[in-house]
């Protein structure tokens, strides 16, 4: 099984390869989970994530042979970037295998970085066999994006830089996919630390490593806004190693990671991915089992689809009350629409959208059923502009 010795080797190969990014306390999320957060900045590195370190650690240990035949990777996104990145760095053809599904700033990060990038299947796994198929076919060498020692072994450098930087660290929360990362800091905290605790985040639609450490069947889903920990099957070398240092599992919801890229990107104006923002998400939904606690979160991931960004910030301020849908009852007279607009600026609140709904309410022919989209300071300050609203003898509830 790896040792902490692997992974100091892959360290010395790394060195001035990949950033040793920083680790730094987050006063403000401290304050708002219970616990002191420590936060490591992977979604600084090059091609914003920590996979690269693994996929550089493997590629510069390939033979003269290996090196001549290029490579082959499959990943939905992140790994992929790290094998094309480094493998433009060292000279050799990538090809990258990548479900259809993959978000297309990936893909075409990917293509940036010179790899040949094939679409193809609906999932992972899907991908996977088609790389396997080129790999034989073409005589590429195949790099996996989590179940080989080396690249176990250059994720878990992300543990030695955090340990040093942050002696003190009593958990680290650490996401999972395949479990390549968790695997490699495991290993390397466990040497270092073996008091520490390691707890590893699935989300709850993809709770296949869960399901394999806990004994459970919990049902896999088709989709996740994490689509970098959406993976069906756990690799087998880090199972092996989770079963025997990490000390529990926790599983996650899409709410709370949603809550954790809006939390990120308000209060440490960093932008992370659904996976980066998955070891914040397991702080706020299990905040009982981090109180008091020295907490080491690895933000592992920064690319994420700007649609699907703008989607998520809009749902977060629809959760904090700063964005709100109420309905204004009143007469259909001229100019009232006027007055509750009045009413609604002197209570410090901004109209985004109006609405005027006549034939689909069950008001009386003469009135009329105002919807409006509200920008306001949260509930509280909501609250207040209802309040006014009533105030002056309007019908208005939040809908």
């Amino acid at each position: 099984m790896l040792q902490l010795s692997d992974i100091e080797s892959a360290a010395r190969r790394l060195a001035g390869q990949v950033l040793d990014t920083p680790c730094v306390e987050s006063r403000t999320l401290s304050q708002l989970v219970g616990c002191q957060v420590f936060l490591k900045f992977e979604n600084l590195q090059y091609t914003a994530s920590f996979k690269e370190r693994g996929a550089c650690n493997k590629l510069v240990q390939l033979t003269p042979e290996e090196r001549a035949r290029g490579v082959v990777a499959m990943s939905a996104g992140n790994h992929a970037q790290g094998v094309a990145y480094h493998a433009q760095r060292l000279g050799l053809r990538a090809v990258i295998v990548m479900p259809r599904f993959t978000p297309g700033v990936k893909v075409e990060r990917t293509r940036g970085f010179g790899a040949e990038v094939v679409l193809h299947g609906d999932s992972l796994e899907a991908a996977r066999a088609h790389a396997y198929e080129l790999s034989e076919r073409e005589g590429l060498v195949f790099v996996h994006p989590y179940d080989d020692e080396a690249i176990v072994a250059g994720q878990g450098t992300v543990a030695l830089e955090m340990l040093r930087e942050q002696p003190d660290l009593d958990t680290l929360v650490i996401a999972i996919g395949g479990g390549g990362l968790i695997g490699g800091m495991s290993t390397a905290a466990k040497a270092i630390k073996p008091g520490i605790r390691v707890v590893g985040v699935q989300t709850e639609r993809f709770p296949a490593m869960y399901n394999a450490i806990k004994g459970t069947h919990l049902p896999q889903g088709t989709s996740t806004i994490a689509e970098g920990i959406a993976v069906g099957t756990p690799g087998q070398i880090p199972l092996a190693i989770i079963r025997e240092r990490v000390d529990d599992m926790l599983l996650v919801d899409e709410g709370d990671i949603e809550q954790a890229i809006v939390m990120l990107l308000e209060i440490e104006k960093t932008l992370v991915e659904g996976a980066g923002a998955a070891g914040l998400a397991a702080l706020i939904r299990h905040p009982e089992q981090f109180k008091g606690q020295r907490v080491g979160l690895v933000l592992c991931g920064g690319n994420i689809d700007p649609l699907l960004l703008a989607s998520i910030i809009e749902r977060g301020m629809v959760r904090a009350g700063r964005l709100a849908r109420i309905q204004v009852n009143a007469r259909d007279v001229p100019g009232i629409l006027a007055r509750i607009a009045t009413i609604v600026a002197d209570a410090g609140a901004n109209v985004d959208e109006v609405h005027h709904q006549r034939a689909f309410t069950l008001l009386a022919a003469q009135n009329v059923a105002i919807e409006l989209v509200l920008q306001t300071r949260g509930r509280a300050h909501l609250a207040e502009v209802i309040q006014r609203l009533q105030a002056e003898g309007f019908e208005a509830a939040l809908i």
